[in-house]
């Protein structure tokens, strides 16, 4: 008697190559990119940079100013129109984020891949300082392996992204199990890629 087409080997080959092909697809720019950031991580120190520095100032105006006067907690963001104000004039973007409010002034951080930046205002006088820092492209990409202050689109990407990794390295366990009697060197290999990192992390990481 036949075996029903869900349950043959050619069937089964069918899937796994299409779910293989397809995860590869979605994750290929993706693992590169991990892969590469993870040699740079790795070499953190020893890799230069110059970071960039930028002083930015501005004077909020007084119907602003007059904003700030009753801030709804210590933590609170800044009211939108004087965060609209500042993003027009400074191009930072302090919308929504938390405030560190005292009786003088307001500060706001404002984290990013590859650098930094904050945004003070004296509640008193109406004066605004600003700083950018930009660490280079490195560093960017270090942050994005991380997933260091880039914001919540990002985090899902990573999660669809390593989601498209495990599929891929499933789908390719099963094919190496169905292509494995002709190749003998198959689980050898497969079990020198699970001792080699459980070795070092035993005998060379305390």
């Amino acid at each position: 008697m036949a075996k029903p087409w869900y349950r043959s080997r050619g069937w089964w080959l069918k899937q796994l190559h299409n779910w293989h092909w397809m995860s590869a697809a979605i994750s290929l720019i993706g693992m590169l990119l991990f892969a590469a950031t993870g040699i740079t991580l790795n070499h953190a120190a020893t890799i230069g940079a110059s970071p960039k520095v930028q002083n930015l100032t501005a004077q909020l105006p007084p119907p602003l100013l007059a904003r700030l006067a009753k801030p709804a907690s210590d933590t609170a963001p800044l009211p939108r129109a004087v965060a609209a104000d500042l993003d027009a004039r400074l191009d930072l973007d302090a919308a929504g984020k938390p405030g560190e409010w005292s009786d003088g002034e307001v500060y706001v951080a404002l984290p990013r891949p590859g650098g930094d930046a904050w945004i003070s205002i004296d509640r008193t006088t109406g004066a605004v300082t600003a700083e950018i820092t930009d660490r280079g492209w490195i560093s960017f990409a270090n942050d994005l392996h991380k997933g260091r202050n880039a914001g919540s689109a990002w985090g899902w990407f990573i999660d669809i992204f390593a989601g498209g990794c495990i599929l891929f390295t499933l789908t390719g366990l099963f094919l190496l199990y169905m292509h494995s009697r002709p190749r003998p060197l198959t689980w050898p290999l497969v079990g020198l890629g699970l001792a080699a990192p459980l070795l070092i992390i035993i005998l060379f990481i305390h």
